[in-house]
């Protein structure tokens, strides 16, 4: 892609208006962009006071459609997220007030604190694009995205997500406490934008622009060695492969459909209309980490789902 179209143009737009208002986040930026590209969720985990819930809102003031926050709790019921039926007296039925679910993309923060019942509504709603309620199946919009975020530092109180959910997330991020200079840059940002009028946000991509780039997106050429590199990736994960010693249970096939998105969606970002070994390298602990159980010798040792993508990664090479 030599000719920058408008839609490449636009999307450039909306990283620079996020990544403006953030510091030391350039892969959380290009990540959540890759996921609004491929169509997917994003999975977001970090300490408190790292600018993951400041992304997401800087991401929906500049995309098009309506944008909701969920703060997940522990007393949250299935009907906070989806919507109710209410009786009216005056014409003797019910009518569907639909719940911050129907909204293009949605913030659920701290997913981790919501009971069972409610990740299973988010469940249906992020693998089905729709949800059912009174029997009855209500389309969610296109495009229609959640981003949601938890804390690994406190445990109570909270509700593990299960590895089906855990499947449907595109891209699992985990970002980290930012070092002496970045904090330092964050204090300054944190007093320019006290000092001065906020600057009024405002859509930078059209819908028409979005649906263009996506379209784009799904026609960048994956060749057949790379679908074999992801494949091969994936398949560390089984029997017989580098890493199945430490692991329980496997990635399964929709890891290596993930990863072939992510790929598709950050070649089209740096200009590329094909696909190469280095953005599937560069996407793979995100894209394949959450959707594997470490064995307990593993755990027992320190190694996490990412660190044992990083190992098929030293075992599998591209050509």
């Amino acid at each position: 892609m030599n000719d920058m179209t408008d839609s490449p143009r636009a999307v450039a737009r909306l990283g620079a208006e996020v990544g403006a208002a953030l510091i030391g986040h350039e892969v959380l930026v290009e990540r959540l962009l890759i996921a609004l590209l491929a169509g997917g969720h994003v999975l977001i985990e970090g300490p408190p006071g790292i600018a993951k819930t400041r992304a997401v809102k800087q991401l929906a003031a500049h995309l098009p459609g309506s944008h909701a926050r969920i703060q997940c709790t522990p007393d949250l019921l299935p009907s906070d997220l989806t919507g109710t039926q209410v009786f009216r007296p005056e014409t003797g039925s019910f009518d569907f007030l639909a719940g911050p679910i129907f909204h293009s993309l949605v913030l659920v923060d701290e997913i981790n604190r919501a009971p069972p019942k409610v990740q299973s509504a988010l469940l249906e709603a992020m693998a089905e694009r729709q949800v059912t309620t009174g029997g009855i199946s209500r389309p969610l919009p296109d495009p229609f995205m959640v981003v949601a975020t938890q804390n690994p530092i406190e445990h109570e109180g909270t509700f593990p997500l299960p590895e089906a959910q855990l499947d449907r997330f595109l891209l699992h991020l985990r970002l980290d406490l930012p070092d002496a200079a970045a904090e330092r840059a964050i204090l300054d940002l944190v007093e320019a934008e006290g000092l001065s009028a906020p600057a009024p946000a405002g859509t930078v991509v059209t819908p028409e622009e979005l649906a263009r780039a996506r379209a784009e997106v799904a026609r960048v050429h994956l060749a057949p060695a790379l679908k074999d590199f992801i494949v091969r990736l994936v398949m560390a994960t089984r029997p017989g492969g580098a890493v199945v010693e430490w692991v329980e249970h496997p990635v399964s096939p929709r890891g290596s459909l993930a990863l072939a998105a992510g790929v598709r969606a950050r070649a089209w970002l740096h200009g590329r209309d094909h696909g190469l070994p280095e953005d599937a390298e560069a996407l793979a602990a995100d894209a394949l980490s959450h959707r594997m159980v470490p064995a307990w010798q593993a755990l027992s040792e320190g190694r996490t789902g990412r660190s044992l993508v990083a190992d098929a990664l030293r075992e599998v090479r591209p050509w």
